[in-house]
């Protein structure tokens, strides 16, 4: 039997004795989701029947536990909004229907600054000198961090975190009498002032124009001022329908006319979708939504956001999912991707992710819109194409020994840079996409023919020299349509005899400059990107030139520990094919006492470990954090290598006698 409530479902198996927990679900009926300035950027909103909430866009760091614990709630209620403030995350704006605080993360404490200071439970709404309803909508200036907007119905507005008001409107809402009334009554009279009608729902200030507010009000009507609140005209459609919910308002982030608004009415029993778009500051309106070019006629809209790096690209959240438009909203597609069929009741576009909130089913992101800000009819034409990928920050996640602090799940992508390639058709022969540095030497290949390369041991005993060669680990796709390989940004790590385990957990790469190939058949494209450093080392004082030190002393270590390996495998072999002989028994006892020095003996609950382990350990604790190696590595590193060089010397002319005839 289960229960289904606001934040998910409680399953009982026993007839109600013990239920499930509601905390392995993704089910949060998120009303809104607005960012912050962190790196990595964290997500925040107002969850129905539960709290404001924060969530990080991926772990900020990593422990052996896993990325757990990160869930908070930042002030306010269960409505929200709750907004970050830009340059000082630490202090968020938080609405709890209507009761504005001001939110310090470092104390846990919320100061209260609502407008007016009323009760408005138990009122009608029509006697209230300031009328809220449940998500009352806080807006922060994109052009000044300390001008905060705040909507009852008329738009308020502080530059000092709301200890002062200043009303900056006339009631901006249609205000009908007939809606003026105690809802829930004649069964249930509504008593905790929510559910107000004639508010305002949504506002926005121009990202490129300061004093250009647009907003809407709950009960249909849109107002526009150019100056800062001086002068305001209502520019509602002609054609919208009386008594919708404006839901979003959407000011162009690329001309200082055009803007978005997108309405609900599907509790007016319409649930046709409502899409308006405006190039002269509301004088007229076009609607992006006529029921048949792409968003079904069945799908109310909620919300409509132009991208800041492409103009023209719309995204829309419906009852149903996700739309998107190239050509500003004439034509729409379908773009659930692995979305579940759910209300998107908000979007952000931030750094070239795609944020969402949902009516049931959380947050989600989409990482890198990059293909979709450079995708054109001549790619989509075109045979191949490699997109320019963005450009990538190199992050850790803990050192080697906690590899399980990201989990598996597809929510939570690997860090690294992401490559994004198009195929018409799946070609006949191979496809090859190749990681360069800024000189063009090869740092990383795939291939869909054979698996990608890997650091390989010599034929011949040398133990110095290594090639790379193309052994086990997954092809490269080469099946028509879109394909993704993300990059971890890591050197080839050392050798292994075992070839699932041959190259991986290399150094990371530096920041700089480096270069994508992708080869199809005769045809090759280069794209450049950048690979940026982690401001918070930055913050942390660490340089480049600490990375390149610690990069070079980690390659070092990593040659000596493929050597040493290599060498006891060599023994090995070497032990295995002599031929019988008057000085075999002498060299297969000399080349045992080479192996007692770099292979730790087994069968013993607490071995010592010996010279391949000792290099194991130094190099793991060479990749643990963003660092300048301490002294003491580099005195550790040349003393095992020098023990290193000096068995491998001994090893080599053992194995040189067995191939003169010394040995039989």
């Amino acid at each position: 039997m289960d229960q289904p409530q606001d934040g998910g479902a409680n399953v009982t198996l026993d007839g109600g004795e013990s239920w499930s927990s509601q905390h392995n679900q993704p089910t949060a009926e998120v009303y809104q989701v607005h960012v912050d300035d962190r790196f990595p950027y964290w997500v925040y909103a107002g969850q129905q029947d539960n709290t404001t909430i924060r969530v990080p866009s991926r772990p900020p760091y990593s422990h052996p536990g896993g990325p757990t614990g990160y869930w908070l709630a930042i002030g306010g209620c269960e409505t929200g909004p709750a907004v970050p403030k830009p340059g000082n995350p630490d202090i968020v704006y938080s609405n709890c229907k209507g009761r504005f605080g001001r939110y310090n993360q470092a104390t846990g404490q919320e100061q209260q600054y609502y407008v007016g200071m009323a009760n408005i439970y138990g009122h009608n709404p029509r006697d209230l000198e300031y009328r809220f309803q449940r998500v009352s909508p806080i807006h922060v200036s994109p052009h000044d961090p300390n001008v905060v907007y705040h909507g009852s119905q008329f738009l308020h507005r502080t530059t000092d975190d709301g200890k002062t008001w200043e009303q900056i409107s006339p009631d901006l809402t249609a205000f009908d009498p007939e809606t003026q009334v105690a809802s829930g009554t004649p069964i249930t009279r509504d008593i905790t002032g929510e559910e107000h009608y004639s508010t305002l729902y949504a506002v926005q200030e121009s990202p490129i124009q300061p004093g250009l507010i647009w907003v809407g009000a709950n009960d249909g009507p849109i107002h526009v001022t150019r100056d800062g609140g001086m002068n305001w005209t209502n520019v509602t459609p002609r054609d919208l329908p009386p008594r919708g919910r404006v839901q979003t308002v959407e000011p162009s982030p690329h001309h200082p006319g055009k803007a978005y608004v997108a309405v609900l009415r599907y509790q007016l029993g319409d649930w046709t979708p409502h899409i308006y778009r405006t190039t002269d500051y509301g004088q007229s309106w076009t609607r992006l939504t006529t029921g048949d070019n792409g968003i079904p006629n069945d799908h109310p809209t909620r919300v409509v956001r132009e991208d800041p790096d492409r103009e023209g690209l719309l995204y829309a959240g419906t009852e149903f999912g996700m739309f998107i438009s190239f050509d500003d909203g004439a034509t729409w597609q379908s773009f659930q991707r692995n979305l579940p069929a759910t209300p998107v009741t908000d979007i952000k576009a931030y750094r070239k992710d795609l944020i969402l909130s949902t009516m049931g089913r959380s947050f989600w992101i989409m990482d890198d819109l990059t293909p979709l800000h450079q995708l054109s009819d001549e790619i989509a034409s075109s045979q191949a194409h490699l997109f320019a990928p963005r450009d990538a920050h190199r992050m850790r996640y803990a050192g080697r020994g906690f590899r399980v602090t990201l989990p598996s799940d597809p929510q939570w992508p690997p860090p690294g840079a992401m490559m994004y390639y198009y195929l018409a058709q799946e070609p006949a022969g191979e496809v090859r996409l190749e990681i360069l540095d800024e000189g063009g030497s090869v740092i990383r290949g795939l291939s869909s023919e054979a698996p990608p390369e890997r650091m390989v041991a010599p034929e011949q005993p040398s133990m110095r020299q290594f090639t790379l060669e193309r052994v086990g680990g997954p092809k490269l796709e080469k099946s028509a349509g879109m394909h993704r390989f993300i990059w971890d940004m890591r050197y080839p790590g050392p050798w292994d005899a075992d070839p699932e385990r041959a190259g991986r957990d290399g150094p990371l790469v530096l920041p700089g400059t480096y270069q994508a190939r992708l080869t199809v058949g005769n045809s090759s494209q280069t794209q450049r990107f950048t690979v940026l450093v982690d401001p918070r080392i930055q913050a942390d004082g660490i340089t480049q030139g600490d990375l390149a030190d610690q990069l070079t002393l980690s390659l070092q270590a990593r040659d000596a520990l493929s050597q040493a390996r290599v060498a006891a495998v060599q023994i090995t072999k070497a032990k295995e094919d002599f031929a019988e002989g008057r000085d075999v028994e002498t060299i297969k006892t000399k080349l045992a006492e080479i192996e007692e020095k770099l292979v730790t003996a087994s069968g013993h609950r607490y071995p010592q470990p010996m010279l391949i382990d000792q290099l194991e350990y130094l190099y793991d604790n060479l990749d643990r954090a963003d660092q300048k190696p301490g002294a003491d590595a580099y005195q550790r590193f040349e003393n095992l290598e020098a023990a290193l060089s000096g068995h491998i010397r001994e090893l080599e002319r053992l194995l040189a006698t067995t191939t003169d005839g010394g040995g039989n």
